[in-house]
């Protein structure tokens, strides 16, 4: 199969029927996909999955290269990341990774060569304090969450400052410790508003548009969103990191499904397993129920078939689902109603 970065649309669909979205498979495992907070689909059928150390420090954290089957092929970046928290590829397929620890972007190609960094801790223009997510938008300049400076900076690929907007508050356009970000079809900035428990849309220069979510565990509520993505469809999906899912919305930002986690085995998982009794006893007796939920994931991401990629942070290993869903136009759906209908069906 060919794996592709997904596709955004300058416009979404006029309607969706949305026929379902199970969940399809589970890659990676403690020891390999370890502490997973992103991921990338590369060139050849692989799989760069961000792993992050339990603290700031050299040598614990690295970029773990695995495919469809679940082979763990090889380890990239190791020596080079801090406290990693996103990464990215450009059209060429080069790397880019977000470090807080070293207030850098980083950049490597696929085969792990080290392409170069950038970035100094501060708070001026196109300095950085702790950058978390980051994002291409359609001319492939790059987006970056500076977190502690409570803003969204600009830059080109090499790292020259562009622009930047955001201020402390909460307030239209303000923000507290963003995290996630996207750019969708239209060119409008989605940003997940950590301490705001919010999602926030703004057109590249920094205007308000609308935003979306409270605090709380209800549906359409979050407690700490991290990771935030657009799909094919337009859809926006945020990772409620703090309550353990990831939440679907509309392009309007109206809540539509969730997703609780419902991993199995992986191939690595089962093979380390079966070799182990004292794993295997453990595993007999064990609440499954528990095991097959998300656990802090921080990310989200897509490819052109429909399938959603969740890096199942605090359980080590990568939840894949596919989405069915088939665009409408206006002439095979009803209008909108303008007054509300019970019905049955």
């Amino acid at each position: 199969m060919t794996l592709q970065s997904v596709t955004k649309p300058s416009t979404p669909p006029y309607a969706l029927l949305r026929a379902g979205y199970p969940f399809l498979t589970t890659l990676g495992m403690r020891r390999v996909t370890t502490y997973c907070m992103d991921i990338v689909i590369g060139d050849n059928d692989e799989l760069f999955v961000l792993c992050r150390a339990d603290s700031p420090g050299l040598g614990g954290s690295n970029i773990r290269r695995t495919n469809w089957n679940d082979d763990d092929l090889d380890t990239l970046g190791g020596g080079k990341l801090l406290w990693p928290v996103q990464m990215i590829r450009d059209a060429e397929g080069t790397l880019y990774v977000s470090d807080e620890g070293s207030h850098k972007i980083i950049k490597f190609k696929q085969d792990g060569t080290f392409v170069g960094e950038w970035g100094e801790e501060g708070s001026g223009e196109g300095q950085l304090n702790r950058p978390s997510g980051i994002a291409f938008d359609a001319n492939e300049d790059l987006w970056v969450v500076d977190t502690l400076n409570h803003r969204v900076q600009k830059f080109n690929k090499d790292g020259r400052f562009i622009s930047r907007f955001g201020t402390k508050g909460s307030g239209p356009g303000e923000f507290d410790m963003p995290w996630g970000i996207t750019a969708d079809g239209e060119g409008n900035i989605l940003v997940a508003d950590w301490h705001n428990d919010r999602v926030q849309k703004l057109t590249a220069d920094g205007e308000f548009i609308m935003e979306f979510g409270s605090s709380g565990s209800g549906d359409g509520e979050f407690h700490r969103p991290a990771g935030v993505e657009v799909d094919h469809h337009g859809d926006i999906y945020v990772v409620d990191r703090g309550n353990n899912r990831v939440q679907l919305f509309n392009p309007a930002g109206k809540y539509v499904d969730k997703f609780i986690g419902d991993a199995t085995l992986s191939k690595s998982g089962e093979t380390y397993v079966r070799a182990n009794p004292a794993v295997l006893r453990n595993r007999e007796m064990a609440n499954t129920e528990q095991q097959k939920r998300m656990r802090g994931a921080a990310s989200v991401r897509f490819d052109n078939q429909g399938r959603m990629y969740i890096p199942d942070f605090g359980s080590h290993r990568i939840q894949v689902y596919i989405k069915q869903a088939y665009e409408l136009t206006p002439e095979e759906i009803a209008p909108v109603p303008n007054h509300p209908t019970l019905y049955t069906v």
